[in-house]
């Protein structure tokens, strides 16, 4: 008979991100342990008081600061650590600093013999997930990337409001890049099972849907942008968009989520990490719904990979 584990997520990087992941995870009931680890310990230990006095109020969880040797029982690793740019650093630069941040992690991941599925949420997270699992080589499904979980559900959103429908009975993906390349994938959105189209010509409230579907994409793809001139950064929805991840995975839910993970010919494509729909479990990515796209996405989607594949090529040539 296999012996019980506790469903222990461990959580490297205490900023904004992953304390902001943390809060969430201790309010969802889905871990009993939560370890955060980070390079700033005072930063670290401050993180952790502040969620810990939070238990009476939290489902039952263990909160603590771990260290390297957490990596073997944890269920889940979730990546959110990075550098920041520096001063008149190229965007080159700053990528490199970052996988060898990356690299450094995942080799200790490995050096404890961790049977966890590993998330990459540090950006660019596509590039980043790529470089976690050529480093060690595991099975694809370990090792993915938050991908554009979080630009589906801004999709949602942005949906659901100009529609005036509930988000729940939303359907709808954004593929590719985590970044300026990804697109709406508008043949698999639906609203309580209806294709858009058809409950656009039901509703007949736009004007134009193709020019108002062409603004809402736009509007999801530069989120990011407004949200840190607002404010400096973004945290509440991507942690939320982790909490549902890791759900997926440690409940073994068998869930559709745009993550990033590597293709092998997948939709036509090889040798890169972007958001394409997969089904995930207690083993990571079970299985990449290898889709059939109208050619237009399609052609999207295969720009993606170019613009993914180039950062690639230029990192390990040494370009800027």
């Amino acid at each position: 008979m296999e012996r019980w584990r506790s469903r222990k997520v461990a959580i490297i990087g205490a900023g904004s991100v992953g304390s902001t992941f943390a809060y969430a995870l201790a309010q969802s009931g889905i871990a009993d342990e939560i370890v955060m680890m980070d390079m700033d310990n005072n930063l670290l230990q401050g993180q952790v008081l502040d969620l810990a006095h939070g238990l009476p109020f939290y489902p039952n969880v263990q909160i603590s600061a771990g260290s390297a040797q957490d990596y073997q029982d944890a269920h889940v690793i979730v990546i959110t650590a990075g550098s920041k740019q520096r001063s008149g650093e190229s965007r080159l630069a700053l990528l490199q600093r970052n996988v060898n941040i990356i690299e450094s992690i995942m080799d200790e991941i490995q050096a404890q013999g961790s049977q966890a599925v590993v998330i990459i949420v540090s950006n660019p997270v596509d590039v980043l997930t790529y470089v976690a699992q050529q480093r060690v080589k595991w099975p694809r499904g370990r090792v993915i990337g938050s991908g554009t979980v979080l630009d589906s559900a801004r999709l949602r959103y942005r949906l659901s409001q100009h529609c005036g429908v509930d988000v729940h009975n939303v359907h709808a993906y954004v593929l590719g890049e985590h970044g300026d390349s990804e697109f709406a994938a508008w043949s698999m959105c639906h609203i309580a099972g209806m294709h858009f189209d058809e409950y656009c010509q039901m509703c007949g409230d736009c004007d134009d849907w193709q020019d108002t579907r062409r603004e809402i994409e736009e509007a999801v793809r530069t989120s990011a942008y407004h949200i840190i001139g607002y404010k400096g950064a973004t945290y509440f929805a991507v942690g939320q968009a982790l909490v549902r991840i890791v759900s997926a995975i440690v409940r073994n839910e068998k869930s559709v989520l745009t993550v990033s993970t590597l293709l092998e010919g997948e939709f036509g494509l090889g040798e890169v990490c972007l958001g394409v729909p997969a089904m995930i479990g207690e083993a990571g990515v079970e299985r990449i719904l290898d889709l059939s796209l109208p050619p237009e996405e399609q052609a999207a989607l295969e720009h993606s990979a170019e613009v993914l594949k180039k950062a690639i090529s230029q990192l390990t040539q040494g370009e800027v």
